[in-house]
């Protein structure tokens, strides 16, 4: 039996004299992946770094395994078990893979290489290249490195910005099966994706938002039908 890990109850985000989107409320469920969907500005972004203390929560609130959330600064947020992976990747470039993995990690060094083994099993593709550089990687490796570092503390929830933005169709095709194997150890996902293909295909539910507004939410099947996400995108 599935259950509430993080519940947002109208929540405005963004100063309360001109919000950037809100109200706004949704649950991402226990071991699920949830697709946030909607038009490039639409408010996907500043939900996801709202969440994660990034940006301010004017009203509303939001809470973790039925408790409130006390704080919106980000490291205690990470600390409740909550991991963000932003729009870009952001892998530190002159750190090595292995490096990046352990410059996240809070624990003792057989804890963290215990927990880098079980990141290698995710992620083959950039165990191979553990030594290199991060900025030697490929578009797709350093995406696999992001969601690695940020599965390093073990989170139980796991936010993706756009994670297949500037990559090839291949790499694209590797980030989505990566997404489903982290759902599959038992991470729930909170995605936020314009390639509206792959996100429902690994999705469970989706959401669409736009200006600011969840419109629409429900299984996949729904929104695979074009006209009814041309509708929605256009606000109609």
């Amino acid at each position: 039996m599935t259950c509430d890990l993080l519940s947002i109850d109208q929540a405005t985000i963004g100063p309360a004299e001109t919000p950037r989107c809100g109200p706004i409320s949704l649950n991402i469920r226990s071991g699920e992946i949830l697709a946030l969907l909607g038009p490039n500005g639409a408010g996907k972004s500043s939900l996801l770094r709202a969440v994660m203390g990034l940006e301010a929560i004017s009203s509303g609130q939001v809470t973790w395994e039925g408790q409130l959330v006390p704080s919106q600064k980000p490291r205690e947020i990470a600390l409740l078990g909550i991991g963000y992976v932003p729009e870009g990747r952001r892998v530190f470039p002159g750190l090595s893979v292995e490096e990046n993995l352990i410059a996240v990690f809070n624990g003792n060094w057989h804890s963290a290489k215990v927990r880098m083994r079980e990141i290698w099993a995710l992620f083959p593709e950039i165990l191979a290249r553990h030594r290199s550089e991060a900025w030697r990687l490929s578009g797709g490796e350093q995406q696999m490195l992001a969601i690695g570092r940020a599965l390093m503390r073990s989170p139980k929830l796991i936010m993706l910005d756009e994670p297949s933005l500037g990559l090839a169709p291949m790499a694209v095709n590797r980030t989505f099966d990566a997404i489903r194997k982290v759902r599959d150890a038992g991470t729930a996902v909170l995605i936020s994706e314009q390639n509206t293909h792959h996100a429902l295909e690994v999705a469970d539910r989706a959401v669409v938002i736009n200006r600011g507004q969840i419109v629409a939410t429900g299984s996949p099947e729904v929104f695979r039908d074009p006209e009814v996400m041309t509708k929605l995108y256009l606000n109609h």
